[in-house]
């Protein structure tokens, strides 16, 4: 008599460290990428009276870059919470379309999971994962996106974010201007990156286009950080009226 073969916790075990460590090695070239411009982010909010621990709770709950760019460069003393909370919603709201395009991937997980992801998710977790699942689905391998590949990219991308934006509170009354080194520089570089990565043509790129033309007109026309939640809101307003079309 042949008897079942059964995986135990052991077995499966090694899986999910490989697969942990493969999304480690997979966000490594954006961990680099993070560190310039999280001192920059630092070295502004310091500029601004926030301290390191101040800094990192922001970048640690927030998790997300543009959002809290905008924040600082529009942070007064005292601040008005209500237009930085209105700041915030706006252009975090691309997470909603960013969450919609993973919920395939997630749905066949437990919820409190799934929603543990979603709250580390930022724009280079969700670029990374979701070209990894899809390059997955083409090569007929299941699951397409395993939990730990995905913790294995956003914790780090999560550690290294708030790590670079506290050492960038701490140096930046040392070195002043931080951005005269070029780090600010890395921001764009890294979405040029993300959206090369993510080009399907023409077509799919035209709300890429209206946010960057709508954040450019802002940027030159209206003093402070409001060309990013024109971008922002521009870019979802065109993604769902083209939306219609398919």
């Amino acid at each position: 008599m042949t008897l079942p073969i059964t995986t135990t916790s052991d077995e499966a075990e090694p899986v999910a460290q490989n697969e942990f460590l493969r999304g480690v090695k997979k966000s490594v070239p954006m961990m680099i990428g993070f560190v310039p411009f999280g001192l920059v982010l630092g070295a502004q909010a310091s500029a601004k009276g926030l301290s390191p621990v101040e800094v990192s709770l922001l970048t640690g709950i927030n998790f997300a870059g543009g959002s809290e760019f905008a924040a600082i460069g529009l942070w007064t003393s005292p601040p008005h919470l209500l237009l930085l909370a209105g700041v915030t919603l706006l252009i975090n709201s691309r997470h909603i379309l960013m969450g919609a395009t993973l919920a395939p991937f997630l749905r066949r997980f437990p919820r409190s999971k799934a929603l543990m992801a979603l709250a580390l998710m930022c724009d280079e977790t969700w670029a990374l994962t979701l070209s990894d699942a899809r390059e997955r689905e083409k090569r007929g391998l299941f699951p397409s996106l395993t939990l730990p590949f995905y913790f294995g990219v956003a914790i780090c991308l999560w550690l290294t974010w708030i790590v670079s934006t506290a050492i960038g509170a701490v140096i930046g009354p040392a070195l002043g201007d931080i951005t005269r080194y070029g780090f600010d520089m890395a921001f764009p570089a890294v979405f040029l990156v993300l959206l090369r990565g993510m080009w399907t043509g023409v077509r799919a790129a035209r709300p890429w286009m209206v946010s960057g033309i709508a954040a450019a007109a802002v940027y030159l026309l209206v003093p402070g950080a409001w060309y990013v939640p024109a971008g922002a809101v521009s870019g979802v307003l065109a993604a769902w009226m083209w939306s219609e079309e398919t």
